[in-house]
């Protein structure tokens, strides 16, 4: 069985091979050079959304949200500290619904802010409500295999 693991680069959205064992060691994306891991969450567009979670080996854990949403606002400090616990081992992703109504609609998402885990390109878990950090880490933790 291979160590490689593919992991979508968050600067250009290349995909990167690495060694399951050197995802701590702050791997570099092998097109742009940037790191492949910077402790924040990512945003995804609605053109990069789809590779981000098909391409990936590693969980991709996404924060349907709106800008305008209290209990967003208020979670959104605690999900980046969460992101800083949970990788190299989890990408943390936040998705913009009113930017992206159409990823929110495909995706049933009925209330804000919602956290969906998806694994192998399909998801695997979901949670609505706003959580504190660890509530995140041990949620998303519970759902993964590693």
């Amino acid at each position: 069985m291979s160590d490689l693991v593919h992991v979508v680069c968050p600067a250009c959205d290349a995909v990167n091979r690495i060694a399951n064992s050197r995802l701590a060691d702050g791997p570099k994306c092998g097109k742009c050079h940037r790191q492949l891991f910077t402790g924040e969450p990512l945003a995804l567009t609605a053109a990069n959304f789809q590779k981000h979670i098909e391409r990936s080996d590693i969980p991709v854990v996404v924060d349907f949200w709106a800008p305008w949403c209290g209990p967003c606002k208020m979670m959104a400090p605690q999900y980046q500290q969460a992101a800083k616990s949970l990788e190299p081992r989890v990408r943390l992703a936040k998705l913009d619904t009113e930017a992206h109504q159409s990823l929110g609609a495909r995706y049933n998402i009925r209330s804000i802010p919602t956290l969906a885990v998806f694994s192998g390109g399909r998801e695997i878990a979901r949670q609505a409500g706003a959580m504190g950090m660890n509530d995140i880490v041990r949620w998303v933790q519970s759902h993964i295999q590693r």
